[in-house]
Parts: C-alpha cells; sequence; structure tokens
C-alpha cells in the first residue's frame, strides 16, 4: 500500500517546496514502471551498450579530416610562441574557495566514474578543502590533469518524449556525460577564477547568469516588430547543427582561446585535458568498454558549455558590421533575421563559410525559414546551401520551445502549450484526483502544469482571445475536477481556493520580465533597435 496508494509524502515535498523531493515520491508511486529497452531492434543489454558505444565514436569525429588536418597544424605553428596573458593572485585557488564550490554543489546526483558523489565531499573532514586547493594550484602550476579526471561515462537519454510508444535507434538518444566530483569542482574553480577569458558577445544568450530562453525570444520578438514597423518584413531562418557539441574541435577552440589572450598554464591544462579523454557508455546495468574521445565537449560538463560559446562567438560576430540583419543564438540553436530574402541568403553563406573553418556541419533537414509581416503570404525561391541543398519556407518554426506563425505580425502558436497542460494535468487528476484533497491537486497544477501553460510566453505579445483559449484550459479542468459544466460555479471555486486564471498570470509574468529584461544591463536589450526604415 505504501507504493501504491497516496500518503502524505506529496504533502511533505510539497509543504518543504522541494522539487526533487516531490518527483522522487511522485514517481515511486505513480511512475511508468517500464523503461526503454529496446533500441535498433535489439534488446539485451551488452548489445546495445557495445551499439550506443560504436555511435558516440562516430559522433566523437570530424565532419572534414581535411580541415581537421589544417586546424591541428594551424595550432602546433603557434603553439609553441605563444605566451598569453600572465597568471596573478587573482588568479590563485584558495580554501575559501573551493570551500564555497563545495557547499553550492547540488545533492542528489548520480555518482562518477569514480563512486564519488557530492554528498561525499559535503559531510567529509574540513581538511580535504585545504588539500584540494593546494592540489589545484599544483595542477596550474605543472600544467598536469590526473588521471581520474580524464574518465566519464555517458548515459543515453531518449530524445522523443513518446519514447514508449515507437521504435528508437541510436539517433534518438543524446548522450550526457557523467564527469568525476572532483573534475567538477576543479572545472568550477576555473570557472570562477577565469570567467573573463569566456565572455561572449550579448548576442548569445546560452549560459549566461540570470538570462533565460524568454530573453532571446524577447530579442527576437523586438527585431522583428522593427522590421515590420519600418515596412519591410522579416525573413528568418532557424539553423540546425549537426551533432554539434560532439564535433567541437579542440585545436580550433584552442585557436579561438588564443585570440582572447587566455594564460599558457590554463591552455595547457586544457589542451592536456581535452587531449586524453576516455569514456564508456552505462545502459541500465550494463558497461561498455572504454573509447577515447578525440573531438567534442562533453555534454554534462561544468566547462564545456561557457567553451561551445567561446567556440561559436566569431559566428555571433559575423553580422555586426552590417545594419539591419541580426543573428541570435542560445548555445547551438542559430536564428537567422534579415529584411530581404537576399539578405538572408548572403547571411547564410557567411555563416556556412564560418562554421566550415570552425568544421561544422548544418543539419539543413531540421532547418527551415519563415516570414513575418505584410508579405508574408508572398511565396520565395528556397534558400540554398554552398552545396546546392535547399531550405524550405514553412508555416511556423520552433525556437526554444515556442512555435513562431508565419503571419503580418509577430505571433506565437498556443497549441502545443495547451497540449503539454493537458498532459500534465491529466496524468497528475488520473492518479491522485479522486484521493487527494482538492487543495492538494490545485496546488500541484498550480506549481506543476502551469509553468509548461505558460512557459516562454512572457516574451511574447498575446491577443485577448489567446488569453481566452488558455482560460478556456483551466476552466474545463475545473469543470472535470468538480463535475459540473456551469461556469459561475468554477468562477466560484477559482475564488474560494485562491487560483488564479492563466491571463492573471500572463500579465504579471510580463510585468516582472519587462521589468527584470531592462535591468540586466546587456546591450542585447537595445540589440535590435538600430534598424532603420526602409519605405
Amino acid at each position: 500500500m505504501e507504493t501504491q496508494c497516496y500518503t502524505n509524502d506529496l504533502h511533505d515535498a510539497l509543504l518543504q517546496k522541494n522539487s526533487k523531493l516531490f518527483w522522487q515520491s511522485w514517481h515511486s508511486k505513480f511512475g511508468h514502471k517500464s523503461s526503454c529497452s529496446q533500441v535498433d531492434g535489439c534488446v539485451d543489454a551488452d548489445l546495445v551498450a557495445c551499439k550506443f558505444r560504436d555511435h558516440f565514436v562516430k559522433a566523437y569525429s570530424c565532419n572534414n579530416a581535411d580541415r581537421a588536418e589544417q586546424l591541428k597544424r594551424e595550432y602546433q605553428s603557434l603553439r609553441n610562441e605563444y605566451c598569453g596573458m600572465p597568471i596573478s593572485d587573482v588568479h590563485t585557488f584558495d580554501t575559501d574557495l573551493v570551500s564555497h564550490v563545495i557547499a553550492d554543489l547540488k545533492r542528489g546526483k548520480a555518482a562518477g566514474i569514480d563512486g564519488l558523489s557530492a554528498e561525499h565531499l559535503l559531510f567529509c573532514h574540513p581538511a580535504l578543502c585545504v588539500v584540494l586547493a593546494k592540489l589545484f594550484q599544483l595542477m596550474m602550476l605543472c600544467g598536469y590533469i590526473p588521471d581520474g579526471f580524464r574518465y566519464s561515462f555517458i548515459v543515453p537519454i531518449p530524445k522523443p518524449k513518446e519514447c514508449f510508444s515507437k521504435s528508437l535507434g541510436c539517433d534518438d538518444f543524446r548522450g550526457i556525460a557523467i564527469s568525476p566530483i572532483l573534475s567538477k569542482v576543479f572545472e568550477y574553480c576555473v570557472l570562477e577564477k577565469y570567467n573573463n577569458y569566456l565572455s561572449t558577445t550579448d548576442n548569445q544568450f546560452g549560459f549566461k547568469k540570470g538570462v533565460g530562453c524568454s530573453f532571446a525570444i524577447r530579442t527576437v520578438r523586438n527585431i522583428v516588430d522593427n522590421y515590420v514597423k519600418g515596412g519591410s518584413t522579416a525573413n528568418l531562418c532557424a539553423i540546425d547543427l549537426s551533432k554539434a557539441f560532439d564535433k567541437v574541435n579542440h585545436h580550433a577552440l584552442f585557436l579561438k582561446l588564443m585570440k582572447r589572450h587566455i594564460p599558457n598554464e590554463l591552455l595547457n591544462i586544457l589542451d592536456v585535458w581535452l587531449s586524453a579523454c576516455y569514456s564508456c557508455i552505462k545502459w541500465l546495468s550494463t558497461w561498455s568498454n572504454m573509447f577515447q574521445v578525440n573531438f567534442g565537449v562533453r555534454q554534462g560538463s561544468v566547462l564545456s558549455p561557457f567553451l561551445f560559446a567561446v567556440y561559436l562567438d566569431d559566428l555571433a560576430k559575423s553580422c555586426h558590421t552590417q545594419r539591419n540583419i541580426f543573428i541570435i543564438l542560445y548555445a547551438d540553436d542559430i536564428l537567422l533575421l534579415a529584411p530581404s530574402v537576399c539578405e538572408l541568403d548572403a547571411l547564410l553563406k557567411v555563416c556556412e563559410r564560418e562554421l566550415t573553418l570552425l568544421d561544422m556541419a548544418i543539419n539543413f533537414k531540421k532547418s527551415c525559414c519563415i516570414r513575418i509581416g505584410s508579405r508574408s503570404d508572398t511565396r520565395c525561391a528556397n534558400l540554398c546551401s554552398s552545396a546546392g541543398i535547399s531550405i524550405p519556407w514553412v508555416n511556423e518554426i520552433r525556437y526554444l520551445g515556442v512555435y513562431i506563425l508565419r503571419s503580418r505580425s509577430f505571433k506565437c502558436s498556443l497549441s502545443m502549450h495547451r497540449r503539454a497542460f493537458y498532459c500534465s494535468a491529466n496524468a497528475i487528476f488520473g492518479n491522485v484526483g479522486r484521493v487527494a484533497s482538492e487543495e492538494v491537486v490545485l496546488q500541484l497544477i498550480k506549481t506543476k502544469c502551469m509553468p509548461t501553460l505558460l512557459y516562454g510566453l512572457e516574451a511574447c505579445p498575446l491577443a485577448k482571445s489567446e488569453l481566452s483559449s488558455l482560460d478556456f484550459v483551466v476552466n474545463r479542468f475545473f469543470m472535470k475536477m468538480f463535475r459540473t459544466s456551469n461556469i459561475e460555479i468554477v468562477r466560484n471555486c477559482q475564488c474560494y481556493f485562491g487560483f488564479k486564471l492563466p491571463s492573471e498570470l500572463w500579465s504579471i509574468r510580463v510585468e516582472k520580465f519587462d521589468v527584470k529584461y531592462a535591468s540586466c544591463g546587456g546591450s542585447f536589450v537595445n540589440y535590435g533597435t538600430n534598424v532603420t526604415n526602409f519605405f
């Protein structure tokens, strides 16, 4: 009964506002018991692990062997004469830094390949911070990486949500690398002391503190609105990079870092570290053999997101010298904006050249274009890459979880938001709706379902009819829960329980977001406001 019935555990998790504890309790009682065990038609765990190993060995490789060799020779020719900025006392790893990093580690994460987790460091003897501070300082001075820091394991995570209703292949999984916890502490220390060398331009919104997807969406909206007000039609092209994190060329990354004059000691550490990394696959309870990772940055590492942002920073800067054309990036999600199809095509060619220099490839099957403005219905020829592959024009594009529609002004589709709300709300109500009290069910809906309904919409303009469609979704759930079709009863229940409708919550979120967006201080707030009038 403890594992099958509703108990006070969910109440306690809600009162503590502990999301992790709540979902652990939820999945232990109502979670889906089956797991994804079939890959490429194979169910044997050992064979599946071998398949994933072969898949990731192929993924962690170069796109163009000749270009990879050129980058290697270029790096080797410049490396011997490179000096970089000197290290000062500001870059010293001390006990206070290490202790703060350990104190901020998140609990409940998976242990590394050595079996150590954050809890081991959090509850060990305080002398460990002293030892680690001296170790990290010696590592920087000597350019040495312990062998234990080089080993990680990869857990394949299915990309599609409907992973139990379709046959999955290795391409339907993304690999999350689980690094040793001591190497993560070292990476956090490096990030704290050398973060000024890893800064990126304002139109790269990924991996920045206090900046999220809504900021990028709002900036895109501002640019499109300025295009439309200027009498032009906004032309957008969403570019998808093929295996972006897995294809990063280490020598090209080092060249980018050398242009920033990073200290020679930090470059030595990264060179030694990335040149000999090893990993294996963990599938269910099975482990594959080790293999060497010669390309890519590990998804799950602390420094990897920042190194990847530096890797694409020159691409983000490629449009700064031209007016009226823009590139918005959030990690590897790239959006090109131009006032005409010809300028968009020229911008695409510029991006292709920069990506070719980086040995990166565009996935044209997942790339598409859309038009917004007075002539959005006008048919245009498809954009073509330098290799002759066309990018089609579509009616909507998905960018950072928000679906942007082809229309005369910037609009978003709400159908996926409503669908996500229905899925999560029905899952909750189907499990505890007839057992738990109304207060608990509505608290679950408020904290777990409403965010999915309003995700990213604080950065989008919504008409009164669109807000009504969001309110309709919630009203229908109340009708189902209280077994009534009378809207007055529904409104009374919402008033008694203090449940705000999405239209009210959206207004509050927009007001808070506008203040946060304007107070961030980054020049991206005004990014795109220099669009000139065309007519």
